[in-house]
């Protein structure tokens, strides 16, 4: 039950805005969030209970409120509330949409993203925890019951923004949520930061694409009072990756630890690699962590290598380094690769390491057509591949853009291709789209 606010009664804003409490939403360690209307539109009011309601709290509020968000996964603090004759202050956010789940909910099979949902997620977190720290900013508590997701596109959320604080800046009680902490702050060595955040993103990232820890294996099957001394062993003093290539004493347990048997072996070499650097070397040396800028290119890249499975149609990652013809781990069939377009080098000419396969549900965003200027841009696409409307046996890449480009033949043959229509896709078509050019592959 609530018993800071009274439904229905009326709130102001600073600037005079009428608010109107329509229900309580939950509560938590630190206050209570309700559901609100401001001037008819809605939001979400979060209300400390009195001993939370510091006035290092209130400044802290006030200070991530000028700065704003860093960018648009953020439900940052957007005003702060008082109300005459209740003790205490609140601030009002964006509400989280009902589309929107939590990381559990992935955890416990109520969601089912499809592998593409999962990866532009993970790709969102990494862009946004990045522009979090360019700003001097560090969570200090990224884990399960701060993120949400929308299963059906990918985008998230990121809640309980009032407790961002400036790197090195930290005298607050915040550790972080045990499983995410990083070992140097189990050990009671550092305070949390930008550089322990890279930490827990590296263990949220692995529980998105493995649905499990990355430090509990053998030696964890083997704890029989879970107490804590036994986590502080497991998370803080002897931690260990279950997949460390140089030490096996903590490999997942048949039977126990299945979710990450079945699903390390599905993705690609350079997603693996990366993973096993942040829980290596990364897990003693806060400076050899993977940073978020190389997480966005290693999911990018990733999402670039989804493709199907011809017999069951699962979803699959292209390895470029695998040494053997790649097999569906689904069904167990051979796959056949679609057309790909690879970029060119814009200097040479040459094609460049950059590829795109072209499923029949392909599409190709800013971050493709314009990567200077609009990097990691996956909201409106420029281009999808399409079904020939006269011929179902062919394919075309339509113009979902406002740019002409020029596509030329394996003959040699130019041909404009104008907002709104379609190049044919077959091997050796070069498409110039304007800021990159590509040439596709079969």
């Amino acid at each position: 039950m609530h018993q800071l606010l009274t439904l229905g009664s009326p709130l102001k804003t600073a600037n005079g805005q009428t608010i109107s409490i329509e229900r309580f939403l939950g509560g938590g360690g630190q206050g209570e969030v309700y559901q609100v209307s401001v001037n008819g539109q809605p939001c979400a009011l979060k209300w400390y209970f009195p001993e939370q309601a510091t006035a290092e709290q209130r400044q802290a509020l006030m200070e991530l409120i000028r700065k704003g968000a860093p960018g648009t996964g953020f439900l940052w603090p957007m005003d702060l509330i008082e109300a005459p004759g209740t003790p205490g202050f609140g601030y009002l956010m964006p509400l989280r949409e009902p589309r929107f789940h939590g990381i559990v909910d992935l955890m416990k099979r109520r969601i089912d993203p499809d592998f593409r949902a999962l990866t532009l997620a993970a790709l969102q977190l990494a862009h946004a925890f990045l522009a979090l720290h360019a700003q001097g900013l560090c969570y200090r508590d990224i884990s399960f019951g701060n993120v949400f997701l929308d299963p059906a596109t990918g985008e998230i959320a990121v809640c309980d923004n009032d407790n961002v604080a400036i790197d090195g800046n930290d005298a607050s009680g915040i550790l972080g949520t045990p499983r995410f902490i990083a070992p140097e702050v189990v050990r009671g060595e550092v305070r949390p930061g930008t550089r322990t955040d890279r930490f827990s993103l590296a263990v949220l990232l692995f529980y998105l694409f493995h649905i499990h820890h990355p430090l509990e294996g053998k030696k964890e099957a083997e704890i029989k009072c879970f107490d804590l001394p036994a986590m502080t062993r497991l998370y803080g003093t002897e931690p260990c990756f279950i997949f460390d290539p140089a030490d096996d004493r903590n490999r997942p347990v048949p039977g126990l630890h299945d979710n990450a048997l079945a699903y390390w072996p599905i993705y690609p070499e350079f997603l693996r690699e990366a993973f096993t650097r942040a829980f290596t070397s990364g897990l003693h040396d806060p400076d050899a962590r993977v940073g978020e800028s190389e997480w966005r290119v290693a999911l990018a890249r990733l999402l670039d290598g989804i493709h199907y499975c011809g017999h069951c149609a699962a979803e699959n990652f292209h390895d470029p380094n695998a040494g053997s013809p790649a097999i569906c781990w689904a069904c167990q069939q051979p796959l056949v690769l679609p057309l790909r377009l690879r970029w060119q080098d814009p200097q040479s000419g040459a094609p460049g390491r950059r590829a795109v396969l072209l499923n029949h549900d392909t599409r190709l965003y800013g971050h493709h057509l314009d990567p200077h200027r609009r990097p990691y841009d996956f909201g409106a696409p420029l281009a999808e591949v399409v079904r020939h409307p006269a011929d179902p046996g062919r394919w075309g890449l339509k113009n979902l853009g406002s740019d002409k480009w020029v596509m030329t033949n394996p003959d040699g043959a130019l041909r404009d291709v104008e907002p709104g229509r379609s190049a044919g896709l077959a091997a050796g078509v070069r498409i110039d789209f304007g800021q990159v050019s590509g040439v596709v592959e079969g």
